[in-house]
């Protein structure tokens, strides 16, 4: 049954609440101990990307994790290395990329991520696979990285590689009109995301004036006015509600043709209800959802000592199924 039993994961106290499993782990997680290679991935359209190389822990390995991270993230947020670690130990290696204006340099073209991009993605997965070293790659996915994943998949499954052998998504916002709603309507989240957006405009804005005017950031209310003034725009779309409608994964999930684990928490303060594909995984044998009572938003803190998260227990048992 592709909608799973809901899973008996418990989280510690205080942390049953979404809010607190949400906020605790970016500020408090010591972050996962691990030593990335990084290499820079030059682009079809002259721009680059970093990727970060974590090898595996078991000796050489023919099998590869991709993670993608979520909105204002980047490859070295600790919920992506702990997948990183997670995954070495289990004998994979792992890609953790930064995508356009994520790293620790500015990008060359005015282009800038959103939640529907793809392109990079691809890129990302023939330039791992171009290595000639990976049989089995496993697309993970955070939150936006979710969205994106899973849209991969699904909206042209015909360049998907032999290769990829499965996906996880992880706090995942297929509806991005709907977690639009929700996370402007909490002034912590919109803030703390709006910090590093405005930046990166200002930062636009200066080096490219024909194209980004920084001036629009005033009056900025929520993240549908940024998608609106900044994000539709540079991506092509006529708006923010034509960004949300081409962008959002939830329509491409019927598509999607290789085992896929979707974990959204039902506590999740930035989702609603029409981020939860039910219908949907009904309907789609290879698209399993599970839906905790537990776990924020990028949370899934455990009760373990050793720094490790239940989500990361719970990509090792899926990675356990696909490996065999």
């Amino acid at each position: 049954m592709p909608v799973l039993p809901i899973p008996d994961y418990r989280p510690p106290f205080p942390f049953a609440s979404g809010h607190l499993a949400t906020l605790y782990p970016p500020l408090f997680r010591l972050a996962p101990l691990a030593a990335p290679v990084t290499e820079r991935v030059e682009l079809a359209d002259s721009d680059f990307l970093d990727l970060d190389w974590h090898r595996s822990r078991t000796g050489e390995s023919d099998r590869l994790v991709i993670i993608s991270h979520g909105l204002e993230g980047d490859s070295r947020r600790k919920y992506v290395l702990g997948m990183a670690v997670m995954a070495n130990q289990a004998g994979w290696d792992a890609a953790c990329w930064s995508q356009r204006g994520c790293g620790e340099e500015p990008n060359r073209l005015p282009r800038s991520y959103h939640s529907g991009e793809t392109g990079d993605l691809h890129e990302i997965i023939l330039h791992c696979l171009s290595t000639g070293r990976y049989g089995k790659v496993v697309l993970i996915g955070f939150s936006m990285g979710g969205n994106q994943t899973l849209k991969y998949l699904g909206e042209e499954p015909g360049r998907v590689p032999r290769e990829i052998a499965g996906a996880m998504a992880f706090s995942t916002p297929c509806d991005l009109g709907g977690a639009e709603r929700v996370i402007s309507a909490h002034r912590i989240y919109f803030e703390y995301f709006m910090r590093g957006l405005r930046r990166k405009m200002r930062e636009k804005g200066e080096r490219f004036p024909e194209l980004v005017d920084a001036s629009k950031l005033k009056g900025i209310r929520t993240l549908r006015d940024f998608d609106d003034r900044f994000t539709a725009p540079l991506g092509g779309f006529a708006d923010a509600a034509d960004y949300y409608a081409k962008a959002s994964s939830l329509q491409f999930l019927r598509s999607v043709h290789v085992p896929t684990l979707l974990v959204n928490a039902q506590n999740d303060p930035f989702l609603t209800p029409t981020c939860f594909p039910v219908t949907e995984a009904m309907s789609n044998p290879d698209l399993f959802l599970e839906m905790p009572l537990h776990g924020g938003h990028v949370g899934f803190i455990a009760k373990d000592h050793d720094n490790v998260y239940w989500s990361e227990q719970r990509a090792k048992a899926f990675l356990k199924e696909i490996a065999a």
